[in-house]
């Protein structure tokens, strides 16, 4: 009799974990916005698929695309430019990434080139001879700040050092003397940017129309945006720069009932969600459906048609 309850009992545990899944999700650097959205996500997610799972990580737009791609992640974020390039396979991707589907656009990211006011560095054209920060290759802030250079003549061999990290690192690399310039893509304001601008004045640098026309020649995805007077510490004008979408995105092997309870759970939490990130609250359902030019992940689709946004 004993023996039969324990083979039942561990048929039973067989069966439970048989439909418990672990989902990898990859976010952003620590220090920006990503990081811990994808913490809040991560309860929304166990909670819409009961018995799952979610391990989040950091990541970055570029490399979360190519985690996806390959089977290293379930979900992640990813940028509209990045993303793009990747599903057309255009560089920094070496071929078209078929696994990457779109679950939701959350919210505008600013690319942001910031200097140390007392660094001379009035214009990005300035920048020759300074020392840059950034974030790793693989985020798309860094491959936004080669581009930014590229369309004023520059690159990193212009400058005297470029250093590459998380935004904390380089924000400790300005407050240090270590750099002068920070390039980086995120929310307005910046939490990063405030952390800095707390002991170290600070200009945010523009972007000018003639440079956004050269920028959109290396990615049609590059959008006008302005930082408003005001965001930062002695801001007194607004400012001129590029900017793109930040969207979750999943592997388009998921099924389609798990990618729509996640899609909806999403939208049904768009307030806890932008307790996390500000630039969150700003969005709607519709604004959820925007178009990035990947494609829907089935389940996703089911759930803007449902929702009737698509």
């Amino acid at each position: 009799m004993h023996s039969k309850l324990a083979l039942a009992l561990a048929l039973a545990l067989a069966a439970g974990s048989a439909h418990a899944q672990s989902f990898r999700f990859m976010t952003g650097p620590q220090g920006g916005s990503w990081y811990p959205l994808g913490g809040a996500i991560q309860g929304l997610v166990e909670k819409a698929i009961p018995g799952s799972s979610v391990q989040v990580a950091p990541g970055a737009g570029i490399s979360n695309v190519r985690a996806i791609q390959d089977g290293k992640a379930e979900f992640g974020f990813g940028n509209g430019v990045s993303s793009v390039d990747g599903v057309a396979g255009r560089e920094p991707f070496k071929a078209k990434q078929d696994n990457v589907c779109q679950v939701g656009t959350l919210y505008f990211q600013y690319f942001h080139m910031v200097a140390l006011a007392d660094s001379g560095v009035k214009t990005v054209a300035d920048l020759k001879g300074k020392a840059l920060t950034t974030q790793q290759r693989g985020n798309t802030g860094e491959q936004m700040t080669r581009d930014v250079l590229k369309v004023y003549g520059l690159d990193y061999g212009a400058m005297s050092k470029v250093n590459h990290g998380s935004y904390n690192d380089s924000v400790a690399q300005l407050k240090d003397g270590h750099a002068q310039v920070f390039g980086l893509i995120t929310t307005v304001p910046a939490s990063a940017v405030m952390d800095l601008a707390a002991s170290r004045d600070i200009r945010v640098l523009e972007v000018p129309d003639d440079k956004l026309k050269a920028l959109q020649q290396i990615n049609a995805g590059y959008d006008k945006r302005i930082i408003k007077a005001g965001s930062y510490p002695k801001q007194d004008k607004d400012v001129q720069t590029i900017g793109t979408w930040t969207h979750m995105i999943a592997s388009c092997k998921l099924p389609e009932d798990q990618v729509y309870r996640v899609t909806k759970a999403l939208a049904e939490n768009i307030g806890t969600l932008g307790a996390v990130v500000a630039a969150v609250k700003e969005i709607s359902v519709k604004d959820m459906a925007i178009d990035v030019g990947v494609p829907y992940h089935p389940g996703a689709l089911k759930y803007f048609k449902e929702a009737k946004v698509k």
